[in-house]
């Protein structure tokens, strides 16, 4: 689905080299050089942001902190749309920034970090932009410019930094899924539990409108679906692993849109569940299928075109008749009522996008023994998010019926 506007999404490309030149007072005693630095980034809740910056200094020695502040370095950050924007087009979030330092200090490894000021909502930190007229997130191409701004102290010299380069994006999270691409073409990434014995559980995510491709631009990088939000990233967690005793988590990326066509979709994403179970010690009684807005309708479809396939389902915001006017409903009654896998229904009263009664609320009242969660607003550590963003709840694992939360009752079904 469509995001609001407003979204102030996520993701990045950790960009080519960006080189800044450094001009210090000539009382400097040494030079270090080159230096690299790496883009550390956090998906938050609404979506992925650059937090901090580590500058690969432990090879010149050992640093005194005590010449660390925050203004020894400055850090400027410049964020670009990866496609052409076509005239009278809109992105969001490009810019062109000062990023202020929040707190200087070293690693374990000895490495200088410089902490960004960052915060849901706050323009300036995101890795991915939003194309108004393709409904999409796209990686920003970033490019960050370091400056020194006075000297640090190494092995009891002074020293300057001549040049830094920009290296690559990391974040732990995210790059704990690995990249595949299915037999059919459809791209996915998967996260595979640590070692334990027998068969464990699997965890479909199924991402939403605006983290699928960007076509007809051939834009398809299997990343938005892990920096947009955290749905998928929350089954990674530890807590989450430790509830489902281990789970393998797979995020497929539509090549468009579900809702585009979900009855062509469904056997794409089934080859990627079947071959996984093949390939991995997969608990074929043990899989789960959740989704988002379009991966909301998209979890009910797969629910209705193979019934015996999944454990549970878990359709958040999802879509079930039309969002146009007289257009086609996704789902019909006769589907729904149909439905005999475990279904828990989460949305929001405050949601715009996709209105919880004709779709959230009226499944729940056709789906034989469906549970429930339809939440006021949607907040969470104080901040308000779209109405739309319901879920940031189940990502959290907030949704709860008699005591039981959303995690523990999806780990608990069997086939």
């Amino acid at each position: 689905m469509p995001k609001p506007i407003s979204r102030r999404s996520v993701l990045a490309a950790a960009g080519a080299g960006a080189v800044a030149g450094l001009s210090l007072p000539a009382a400097a005693d040494a030079h270090a050089g080159t230096v690299r630095f790496t883009l550390d980034a956090e998906t938050l809740d609404g979506g992925e942001q650059v937090t901090s910056v580590t500058l690969d200094t432990a090879r010149l020695g050992r640093i005194d902190p005590a010449t660390l502040t925050t203004g020894t370095f400055s850090v400027h950050a410049k964020a670009t749309s990866p496609i052409p924007i076509a005239a009278g087009d809109q992105i969001f979030s490009e810019y062109d920034v000062d990023r202020p330092v929040t707190a200087a200090r070293l690693d374990r490894r000895g490495n200088i970090v410089l902490e960004l000021s960052y915060a849901e909502g706050q323009v300036g930190g995101g890795t991915l932009g939003y194309i108004l007229s393709r409904g999409r997130n796209v990686r920003l191409d970033l490019v960050y410019t370091i400056t020194q701004n006075a000297p640090i102290v190494v092995r009891g010299r002074r020293h300057t930094i001549e040049r830094f380069v920009q290296g690559r994006l990391s974040n732990p999270e995210v790059d704990a899924f690995t990249y595949h691409t299915s037999r059919s073409g459809m791209k996915y990434r998967l996260f595979a539990p640590e070692r334990h014995h027998g068969r464990r559980p699997l965890v479909v995510w199924l991402h939403g409108g605006g983290e699928g491709a960007s076509l007809p631009d051939g834009y398809y990088d299997n990343e938005t679906t892990l920096r947009a939000n955290r749905g998928a990233l929350g089954f990674a967690t530890p807590e989450a692993q430790r509830i489902f005793s281990g789970a393998y988590v797979v995020a497929p990326q539509s090549t468009s849109f579900w809702l585009e066509d979900g009855p062509r979709f469904a056997p794409l994403i089934l080859e990627i569940v079947r071959d996984l179970a093949r390939r991995h010690p997969i608990d074929r009684d043990r899989i789960h299928v959740v989704g988002c807005s379009n991966g909301g309708y998209m979890s009910l479809k797969m629910t209705t075109t193979y019934p015996e396939a999944f454990a549970t389902s878990v359709p958040i915001c999802g879509v079930v008749t039309s969002l146009q006017p007289g257009g086609p409903t996704m789902i019909t009654d006769a589907e729904l009522a149909a439905i005999r896998t475990p279904t828990w229904l989460v949305a929001s009263r405050d949601d715009t996008t996709v209105p919880p009664e004709p779709n959230t609320v009226h499944a729940h009242e056709l789906i034989p023994g469906s549970l429930m969660t339809l939440y006021d607003t949607v907040t969470w550590d104080g901040y308000r998010f779209p109405g739309h963003w319901s879920w940031i709840y189940v990502a959290r694992n907030d949704p709860s019926v008699d005591g039981t939360h959303i995690w523990q009752w999806m780990a608990r079904r069997h086939r």
